[in-house]
């Protein structure tokens, strides 16, 4: 939980983790309004402020639990031109901007090299916004990779799709909620090696 956690290390923690989310959330926003639905702009979404993202009882899961989430943005696919498609570009656009701030974070921790507090800072910044992705990508619902997961599937396994759609939600929270209180965690299992092997692409350990 990150109340245990060291003033200090929450100083850094906390401001990361909201940019992330934001970011995230923005991005979604950012494409689905380049694809012809402005409905996250007429929203106020299409802005990095946090008071326009956040969610009240997701950002207290940060600080209590150690992971949260954001409003999510809203997205009408009737103003999408190719909506199968489109949705799953909207739906990537979120973890991509993860994996971009990412990138950023790694090559000014190679270009600066070690200077304390900020390497640190570019190192949890880094680490975070991988883990935002690569989670955000398994394709259980509400999470983007389900959308991905069912613009691929939907014309091959429609059944399996609809599926997905309505026990998702809850295979995900009772992963999590084992995780919680056993300590043992297989949705880390699952995306622990993806994490290792962007942060030794982008950052180099």
């Amino acid at each position: 939980m990150l109340f245990r956690l060291p003033p200090e290390v929450l100083v850094l923690l906390i401001p990361v983790l909201l940019f992330a989310l934001v970011f995230h959330e923005f991005s979604h926003g950012w494409v689905a309004n380049k694809l012809g639905d402005p409905t996250a702009k007429y929203a106020g979404r299409l802005t990095l402020n946090p008071m326009a993202h956040l969610d009240l009882f997701g950002s207290l899961m940060i600080l209590f639990v150690g992971f949260g989430w954001a409003k999510p943005v809203p997205v009408d696919s009737r103003y999408l031109a190719n909506p199968r498609t489109d949705m799953m570009k909207i739906a990537f656009a979120g973890p991509a901007a993860n994996l971009l701030l990412a990138f950023i974070a790694g090559s000014l921790i190679r270009l600066t090299g070690n200077m304390g507090v900020l390497s640190s800072m570019l190192i949890m910044f880094a680490q975070i916004n991988i883990m935002l992705a690569v989670f955000n990508m398994i394709p259980i619902p509400p999470l983007d990779g389900s959308q991905i997961f069912s613009g691929l599937m939907i014309r091959h396994n429609p059944d399996l799709v609809i599926k997905l759609q309505v026990y998702g939600p809850q295979i995900l929270m009772g992963l999590i909620l084992f995780g919680m209180l056993t300590r043992i965690s297989p949705i880390w299992w699952l995306i622990s090696p993806f994490v290792n092997f962007f942060m030794f692409l982008f950052v180099g350990i």
